[in-house]
């Protein structure tokens, strides 16, 4: 039952104003070499692995974060390897913030306590406001798990568990939203806001939460950018005039959405990179070769990596894509990308004639059936 997920905090990096420094001082047991910890996060686009040598228990940490973020401390307790680990491994997720944080526990450091971190007390605390949905939801998971192979292949029995398992995922999202309304000066609220949130926000449920936040919190890096994402989420909302750019095209001309006024036209954020656009590509092929004849057009935006012109190119061959394919090299940093608020691809925006933006994110047989409405 691949699509029911096992709800947790989403790991997503917050942001503050300097760079501060942090100092993990951990007790668990009573482990000597070989045992090892490792402190793995991530910083921008660099994943961070730490490794320090465990001696009666005790083990220390320490350097400088820009923002806080989530990281994941791991207990070699035989010494064997982190690339020998498994799931099963000893690990502990928590947020790595600005000061000392320690950790104590008897033997296990997935059962550590923290103390000195008013982020992870207030994540503790949200992690209970949600805990009934989230059991619920992982024993749906157990249920799945342990039916004999002929039951997981039972439609019924896995629509039955994904129906149960999409209301619990309704249920934790409203207290999610009760969690934000009632605790407006948690730095925990904006985070659990930027995961509901998701990549294509819908600003009327958003921005109310959003303002009803603390001046302090809203005036975070992480508040700001949200801000941002507001805005751009508004500006390319349905019934807004899609914003205009120009791009340079596979042969370095420029191209201008303007140009394509007149037309119904997709605007299709892709990248050569990203294997859920390749598989959706097939999909906007015959989209576009049903309706090219009928005032419909597609303009692709890649966000490839800058330096890789090349992989862009030889994906719009290898997926027969025929239509306009512009691209700045930018990666998320793009200028389209920027303007349209793209946070993960494939995204889509179908835009009318006139100019005005009509639905967004049309996938498999939708995009088809809105374009029968339309041009048929």
């Amino acid at each position: 039952m691949k699509k029911i997920i096992l709800l947790t905090l989403a790991l997503i990096p917050a942001a503050v104003l300097a760079q501060s420094k942090f100092l993990i001082k951990a007790q668990v047991g009573q482990d000597n070499a070989p045992a090892k910890a490792y402190l793995i996060y991530k910083q921008g686009e660099n994943v961070i692995k730490d490794s320090v040598t465990v001696r009666n228990g005790l083990f220390e940490f320490q350097g400088a974060l820009n923002d806080p973020l989530v990281a994941q401390l791991v207990l070699d307790h035989q010494g064997v390897g982190l690339a020998r680990l498994d799931r099963s491994a000893d690990f502990l997720v928590f947020y790595l913030d600005k000061g000392t944080l320690t950790l104590t526990a008897k033997d296990s450091v997935k059962k550590a306590a923290i103390s000195g971190s008013k982020l992870n007390d207030e994540n503790k605390m949200y992690k209970a406001f949600l805990a009934g949905p989230e059991q619920e939801v992982a024993q749906l998971n157990r249920i799945y798990i342990a039916a004999p192979a002929d039951k997981k292949r039972d439609q019924k029995f896995i629509d039955s568990l994904q129906s149960k398992a999409n209301t619990l995922i309704a249920k934790r999202r409203e207290l999610q939203k009760d969690f934000i309304q009632q605790h407006p000066d948690s730095y925990v609220s904006l985070l659990s806001l930027i995961e509901i949130g998701g990549d294509a926000i819908n600003v009327q449920e958003m921005e109310p939460l959003y303002n009803n936040l603390s001046a302090d919190i809203r005036n975070s890096e992480a508040g700001k950018s949200f801000a941002k994402s507001l805005e751009a989420a508004s500006a390319t909302a349905i019934g807004a005039v899609a914003p205009l750019f120009t791009l340079n095209d596979v042969n370095d001309k420029p191209v201008s959405l303007a140009g394509f006024k007149g037309k119904y036209v997709l605007l299709d954020f892709w990248a050569s990179w990203c294997m859920p656009c390749r598989n959706e590509n097939p999909n906007v092929v015959k989209a576009y070769n049903l309706y090219k004849s009928k005032n419909f057009t597609v303009l692709g935006v890649s966000l490839d990596r800058p330096g890789k012109k090349n992989d862009w190119i030889a994906a719009i061959k290898a997926d027969k894509l025929e239509w306009t394919q512009v691209s700045d090299l930018k990666f998320w940093n793009g200028e389209a990308a920027e303007l349209y608020g793209i946070r993960a691809i494939p995204q889509n925006f179908l835009i009318d004639p006139s100019g005005k933006i009509i639905a967004k994110n049309l996938h498999g047989d939708e995009l088809i059936q809105k374009l029968a409405s339309l041009l048929n």
